[in-house]
């Protein structure tokens, strides 16, 4: 069940009437955790007992490490990689072809399930909870509310990842006119309209990015779709992140902002303040800092920046184009580091939009491999926008719609936050009824959200 989808929209319009009724407001949590198993269990029903056997086995873990933590963290931690590393990276060792994977008929079922929808996101929710928790050494929280704070569904399947630290206050009853609704109205709004007019409409395009279809392909319009893709995952993360939040508020819960314009940041360490928020807090919080973040040393803290980054690439997948693309980012941030004091005390706009534009086409380019997880098609690629097409009767690519549908993406960057900000106020009403007719009227061909399958 898709953000997208028509039963989608029915199923919240059910959870949500049901949801501020004076008789269920005692089971508003069950309620919400009842409904995130159905959301969970509509497109994989077979993995729900996975779910439960994560929940329960962190509960369980972190009742024994309210007690021991020095003893029973290390285990929850190890637990949840192991359960993520499984799923995810097996098939680095077994064949998915093979009609025999090891002979043991119950261990190649499990070897045959396929990649659990957000387990990267709902592991990362079971590890926060653990470490959160006993740090500040709370009696341990009822089930129900672990239950929800790991599978809530708006979050479920592609974040934003929200600590425990900060989800498990907002854990009360709800009240109907305590409802935000214009502002989860924006949110919803603004998310469909990136989603469905500016990402679906751009994936018609950058598929042509897919191998062997980029063969085809004059250079020139190589690079144009390298831009195009840039704007399409953005476009695409943020929508579902959007739409998330909106969701939570109808719901009574705040989840934390996902994305401030990134494609603005004049620094590689400042795109990632600004890109994917809650996993960049995530990767400092709960990996960097404790590796030893920048405590000891110039030449500790590069090691550690390339680690963070490396195993952030492999978070995506178990791919070498997913390590390569963490890798080079973390060996820009490498780079940077040196000189980031110098650079941000020359004060010159100038010289900021120089900086931006670099650091745009840097991280544009490092789209490449993550758009082609097989690593010789990303360099098949990157190799053809720097040589002459050899190709008879490449694709037509219409410009005009590919900047059409970029539009709203440059726009939202471009303008001066505090100027348009001023001006919303008079338009602000046509602003968000034309975003409404143009999803609905120019909507592109539905598309799975990219961040699904991790």
């Amino acid at each position: 069940m898709t953000f997208t989808s028509w039963q989608f929209g029915a199923f919240v319009a059910i959870i949500f009437g049901a949801y501020y009724l004076p008789p269920f407001r005692t089971f508003q949590v069950q309620l919400l955790v009842l409904a995130s198993l159905l959301f969970y269990g509509y497109g994989q029903p077979a993995l729900l007992p996975l779910l439960a056997v994560a929940v329960f086995g962190t509960y369980l873990l972190l009742v024994l490490a309210l007690r021991n933590r020095r003893c029973w963290l290390p285990v929850g931690i190890v637990f949840n990689l192991l359960l993520l590393a499984f799923f995810k990276y097996k098939f680095l060792f077994f064949s998915p072809a093979s009609a025999d994977l090891t002979g043991v008929t119950p261990v190649d079922f499990l070897l045959r399930l396929p990649l659990p929808i957000g387990i990267s996101f709902f592991v990362f929710h079971n590890i926060s909870l653990l470490v959160d928790l006993t740090k500040r050494k709370v009696s341990p929280p009822d089930l129900k509310s672990v239950f929800l704070y790991i599978i809530f569904f708006p979050q479920l399947v592609s974040g934003p990842i929200t600590r425990a630290e900060m989800f498990m206050p907002q854990i009360k009853p709800k009240y109907f006119f305590d409802v935000p609704f214009i502002d989860a109205g924006k949110w919803i709004l603004t998310g469909f309209f990136f989603k469905l007019y500016v990402a679906n409409n751009l994936n018609e395009m950058t598929s042509y990015m897919d191998f062997p279809l980029y063969e085809t392909l004059r250079t020139q319009d190589r690079w144009l779709l390298v831009f195009l893709y840039s704007y399409q995952i953005y476009a695409d993360f943020f929508g579902y992140s959007a739409i998330a939040i909106g969701l939570g508020l109808l719901f009574g819960y705040r989840l934390p902002v996902n994305f401030n314009l990134p494609y603005i940041a004049a620094s590689f360490s400042e795109f990632w303040t600004r890109w994917h928020i809650s996993l960049s807090n995530w990767l400092r919080t709960y990996l960097y800092i404790p590796l030893g973040g920048n405590r000891h040393g110039a030449w500790r803290t590069y090691l550690n920046l390339m680690i963070v980054m490396g195993l952030g690439g492999l978070w995506h997948g178990a791919g070498f184009s997913y390590l390569t693309w963490g890798l080079m980012h973390g060996l820009l941030l490498v780079a940077e580091r040196p000189f980031l004091a110098r650079l941000q005390s020359i004060d010159s706009s100038v010289f900021r939009a120089v900086r931006i534009g670099f650091v745009f086409v840097g991280v544009t380019m490092l789209w490449i491999f993550f758009k082609l997880p097989n690593f010789d098609h990303a360099v098949g690629y990157l190799q053809g926008m720097f040589t002459p097409s050899p190709s008879p009767n490449p694709p037509k690519l219409f410009y005009d719609l590919a900047l059409l549908y970029s539009l709203p993406v440059m726009i939202q960057h471009l303008l001066p936050s505090r100027r348009f900000e001023r001006a919303l106020g008079a338009i602000e009403p046509y602003l968000y009824g034309a975003m409404a007719a143009l999803m609905y009227l120019e909507a592109g061909p539905d598309t799975a959200f990219i961040y699904f399958q991790f």
